[in-house]
């Protein structure tokens, strides 16, 4: 099992660097969005150009997804491949995870699709123009950190619980 855990290691590595790029390109997504000054009017219609926060935003996207997906795949695998039951408070975190990530990809989407070009009268909802509100790609980079230290922890809970239970077996080989 020491070797198997040891090799989950550069996995969890990288689904903690693809949530630290995801957190930071967030970040950077919230430096770079479209101010007011950046609005054209002409008569009732606006124009608002593409910013650098819309491709920030989907590099975020990507990160954020596949860093979910394998992080919850080794958990997934860890207690598939060694038929151990997910420990509750393994369980707990994977719910807290999912839930941070609903409304994080919610959250991150909405406010990169609104990133995008918004040409005159064609603008982002119904013909208008809306602006990202200060603080919308902070608050998807600190959901994002949660999902990932969720996601992580679980992880980590449930390798920790089945190292528990193999040395369990190897002291008393009846149980």
């Amino acid at each position: 099992m020491e070797k198997r855990r040891k090799g989950l290691l550069p996995v969890l590595c990288v689904v903690f660097s693809l949530g630290l790029c995801s957190a930071a390109s967030c970040v950077a997504a919230e430096l770079k969005r479209a101010k007011i000054k950046d609005l054209k009017l002409d008569g009732k219609q606006c124009y608002l150009p593409e910013t650098h926060s819309f491709r920030l935003g989907i590099v975020a996207l990507i990160c954020l997804c596949v860093a979910q997906i394998v992080g919850n795949l080794v958990v997934v695998l860890l207690c598939f491949l060694f038929q151990a039951k997910t420990p509750l408070v393994s369980t707990f975190l994977l719910i807290i995870s999912w839930i941070s990530f609903g409304i994080g990809v919610t959250l991150l989407g909405s406010a990169t699709s609104m990133s995008g070009r918004q040409p005159y009268g064609k603008g982002w909802l119904e013909g208008e123009c809306y602006l990202v509100k200060d603080g919308v790609f902070t608050g998807s980079a600190i959901l994002v950190l949660l999902t990932l230290a969720s996601t992580l922890a679980s992880a980590i809970t449930t390798t920790t619980t089945i190292s528990q239970v193999d040395r369990q077996h190897q002291l008393d080989p009846k149980s």
